[in-house]
């Protein structure tokens, strides 16, 4: 069983701070600057999950920073470079305390919430005698709170401004970014034969200018569904053949697990994650086109390490 990454513990030149977040793990370089390793931890119902999932950090990490590279014309983003499979190194911005979801379609925690009968999410109204996993009529922003710790929570446009947690001129700004990137990504998506559902965005602030910060359209953040059939299995009434973490999610549930106080999360078996990570490879290639190439399983700490080292040089 190759061993996943699950946490680092470096010390560079000039580091001011490290934050250990879910999957990820920040060090902050001078002030200026933040290197994100993107580890092999997996999360879900906002519980990082006892287990690491090899390759996943590479995933995300490799389809992120295409995707940021993809998307640069429409607004400046964070990254400066990826000197590594499972590293990115970009500028520091003070991050908007807001998570900008997207959604086009009716399903996950949409779903859960229209099927107990709710017909506004985050201040949207969602329409009558609609169906797991239909299009909506044109797609939706959804904004949640960015929680340090705990749950994100379902907030409204209105909220957002009104409690001044984003000025609106800045606000606006956001929305605009936002359906142009899920734009953008959902017609890349359908060139590989997939079906961008809902994913979100995070943005920061630096020198008074808006970047796209973090990841973007990746497994962790997205959901896709295959193109191909969709429109017979919703007939039909049935579940969508999918790429993203949802049937991690659904696992859980199966297995009595939503990250409510008092639940166990289930055992992690060998052959489930193995599955997972074969499921996450598997979106890599669809959505980017490329066969993935695993990166060398031996001193993956020392690698990482020296590329980070041998590119903050170069920032000098």
């Amino acid at each position: 069983m190759i061993q996943a990454v699950t946490k680092t513990n470096f010390s560079f030149p000039r580091q001011k701070g490290t934050y250990i977040g879910k999957v990820r793990d920040v060090y902050n370089i001078d002030g200026k600057y933040l290197v994100m390793v993107v580890t092999d931890r997996i999360s879900a119902f906002d519980v990082v999950l006892p287990r690491g999932i090899p390759y996943k950090g590479q995933v995300l990490n490799q389809i992120a920073s295409s995707f940021l590279d993809a998307t640069a014309d429409i607004v400046p983003n964070w990254k400066i470079s990826s000197p590594d499979p499972m590293v990115t190194i970009g500028h520091l911005a003070t991050p908007f305390k807001v998570e900008m979801v997207i959604r086009g379609y009716l399903t996950g925690h949409a779903w859960r919430e229209y099927k107990s009968g709710k017909r506004i999410l985050s201040g949207v109204s969602m329409p009558e005698g609609m169906v797991e996993n239909q299009k909506f009529p044109s797609p939706i922003i959804t904004p949640t709170t960015k929680a340090d710790e705990g749950h994100d929570l379902d907030i409204s446009r209105e909220e957002i401004i009104g409690t001044g947690l984003v000025a609106a001129a800045d606000y606006e700004a956001l929305e605009k970014y936002t359906f142009q990137l899920f734009e953008r990504g959902t017609r890349i998506a359908a060139s590989r034969g997939l079906i961008l559902v809902d994913t979100k965005y995070e943005f920061g602030k630096k020198d008074g200018n808006i970047y796209l910060i973090d990841e973007i359209n990746t497994p962790d953040s997205s959901r896709y569904f295959y193109l191909e059939g969709y429109d017979s299995r919703l007939a039909r009434g049935e579940q969508q053949k999918q790429l993203s973490k949802e049937f991690v999610r659904q696992w859980l549930i199966e297995n009595n697990f939503q990250g409510k106080e008092g639940q166990v999360v289930p055992e992690m078996t060998d052959e489930f994650v193995i599955q997972v990570s074969e499921r996450y490879i598997e979106l890599f290639e669809n959505i980017t086109g490329s066969n993935f190439e695993r990166a060398g399983i031996t001193n993956v700490q020392q690698r990482i390490e020296k590329n980070i080292l041998r590119a903050l040089d170069e920032l000098k």
